[in-house]
């Protein structure tokens, strides 16, 4: 298994996959997956045969990567896919079929936020639900500059505009915040 690096390896994937409430049969995505899989062979295992996990990225490279560890374990409920997620019904997933969507340290990466979050919330079901982990809004010597964090206030009232209902706020670790939002 590749070695975690960055925010990802800061967080506790089962206690993640815990809060996000991921089951059998379950549809679901990480948006901004990264070439690790961090959150998608873990959510892999919980949705099942008879799920499907989607591994979104504009890193084609970060795709290969994950094709290969999918190509090498024999897993069949993964699908890669390549997205640009700032375009609005730019990812091959169809809308409203999605029980869950992860963007978990995707958004402080992105200056079109809403952009990225519209996306995320076309593809998933009405009833579904979104989870967004981002840095905490502190001064660190590592992770994203302060400019960059996405604060949790802004973040919840993009949310409501764009049809989300906030259902849960949580500490995701030492250095970050989760919420949980569902599709109305």
């Amino acid at each position: 298994m590749p070695k975690q690096t960055g925010g990802n390896a800061l967080l506790d994937v089962n206690f993640i996959m815990k809060k996000a409430g991921i089951s059998e049969r379950m549809k679901v995505a990480d948006f901004g997956c990264g070439a690790s899989g961090h959150f998608v062979f873990p959510a892999s295992k919980l949705v099942g045969n008879q799920g499907v996990v989607y591994a979104v990225d504009i890193l084609k490279t970060s795709l290969e990567t994950l094709d290969k560890r999918i190509n090498q374990e024999n897993i069949k409920n993964i699908q890669t896919v390549w997205s640009d997620l700032e375009i609005y019904r730019a990812t091959k997933i169809d809308g409203g079929s999605l029980d869950i969507g992860l963007l978990i340290n995707t958004l402080y990466q992105s200056h079109k936020r809403i952009e990225v979050i519209r996306e995320s919330v076309r593809m998933v079901k009405q009833g579904g639900k979104i989870m967004v982990v981002e840095w905490e809004d502190a001064s660190l010597p590592f992770g994203p500059p302060a400019e960059e964090r996405v604060k949790i206030d802004a973040l919840k009232k993009v949310a409501q505009k764009l049809g989300l209902k906030m259902i849960e706020e949580f500490d995701a670790g030492e250095y970050h915040y989760g919420v949980i939002f569902e599709k109305l």
